[in-house]
């Protein structure tokens, strides 16, 4: 700050106006672009209009000074927005709980350039998880964005960043499969299948694309993809997951990493679990399930199958032969394993009252007991 800004400060503060000295600060701050040195002059301004203490404290709660604040911190998010500086206009719209700008700011953005800090803000703080999963793709690569979504909480757009993780992945194999069958099979491949994107169309008739060494993707990258594919519902994206485990199920052995029941064998057992959730030959997918939990040994499964089972039936909306998975392959008290519902919430969710009221009295619950028989009688 200049000599001359002090000298007119002085001057200001010595009228009979003293508050003209903070909004020429103000003006002065805001015009050479130190947007957050104008917010805390605002402030004072505010502060000295109310008749506050001029030095901030936590001991200033009047509600229309709170509302200066938050109006004064959205004016200056904007302002840093303006300027396109995201990360510095991020704090701002933070504190007031008001991520929308933030949000549009983001997905408006390229996906090259200086982003490191846009990441961080969009993925980890979660405001824009889906945009900041593709800035990740787009400068870090496939490996960091499968640890980065395996790291964090993802909530917010989770779908559509796992069908984003199924897509790049199927985006990789298609050209480098394709270019190996131009290879092989010269003008031939081009003529007739007119450049196809399809994997599965890419794979018909040609085993001898997976040879002992063959693939055409990071296996590691597919195995930490294709599992979450059982969260999806969008056919779309379904259908990307259950070409991956087709893929998949094609490669040698040594490319075959085995999983934990039911999923020993991955590409299988995900590709049964994506198919009944398309809704395509639903029981002989569900069958596959049944016979895992009939010929697992829970000293060593654990109740894995059991709660693998129950979540596809729920997931296909049969609460009914969920309770009965529930009641006789899954250990409720168990501290492990994915969560599912209860055998008494599914009581309650199918309506069965009575079966409610006689689990609940032979484990002693006696509030689940007094509910089932209210509901009962209704």
């Amino acid at each position: 700050m200049t000599t001359q800004l002090f000298e007119d400060l002085d001057r200001l503060t010595a009228s009979p106006n003293p508050a003209a000295a903070l909004h020429h600060l103000t003006a002065t701050l805001l015009e050479s672009g130190e947007y957050g040195l104008a917010f805390e002059s605002r402030l004072m301004g505010k502060r000295h209009e109310l008749g506050l203490p001029l030095i901030q404290s936590d001991q200033i709660t009047r509600d229309d000074y709170q509302q200066a604040v938050m109006a004064i911190a959205r004016d200056t998010g904007q302002l840093f927005l303006a300027a396109g500086n995201l990360a510095r206009a991020w704090p701002y719209f933070r504190a007031i709980g008001e991520t929308q700008p933030i949000e549009d700011a983001i997905a408006a953005l390229p996906n090259e350039g200086d982003v490191e800090q846009v990441i961080g803000i969009a993925f980890q703080e979660g405001v824009h998880p889906l945009k900041g999963l593709e800035l990740i793709l787009a400068n870090q690569g496939m490996c960091r964005a499968i640890t980065a979504f395996g790291m964090t909480a993802v909530q917010k757009d989770r779908e559509k960043c796992i069908a984003l993780l199924a897509r790049h992945l199927y985006n990789e194999i298609v050209p480098r499969m394709s270019e190996t069958i131009r290879t092989h099979e010269g003008t031939a491949h081009e003529g007739n299948t007119q450049a196809t994107t399809n994997l599965l169309e890419l794979m018909q008739g040609r085993d001898w694309l997976f040879g002992e060494w063959d693939y055409y993707v990071d296996t590691s990258h597919l195995l930490s993809v294709v599992p979450y594919g059982i969260e999806l519902k969008d056919p779309e994206a379904l259908a990307c997951i259950h070409e991956l485990c087709e893929y998949g199920k094609h490669l040698a052995p040594q490319f075959q990493s085995a999983g934990v029941p039911p999923f020993e064998n991955q590409f299988e057992a995900y590709g049964h679990y994506i198919q009944a959730l398309r809704g395509i030959d639903t029981e002989a997918h569900l069958d596959y399930f049944r016979q895992q939990v009939a010929n697992a040994d829970p000293d060593v499964a654990g109740d894995a199958p059991g709660r693998t089972l129950t979540r596809l039936l729920i997931a296909l909306g049969r609460p009914e032969e969920a309770l009965s998975a529930v009641l006789d392959h899954v250990f409720e008290d168990a501290p492990w394993g994915q969560p599912v519902p209860t055998a008494l919430q599914l009581c309650y969710q199918t309506g069965n009252f009575s079966k409610m009221q006689d689990l609940a009295r032979e484990r002693g619950d006696a509030l689940s007991y007094i509910a089932a028989a209210i509901l009962n009688r209704t």
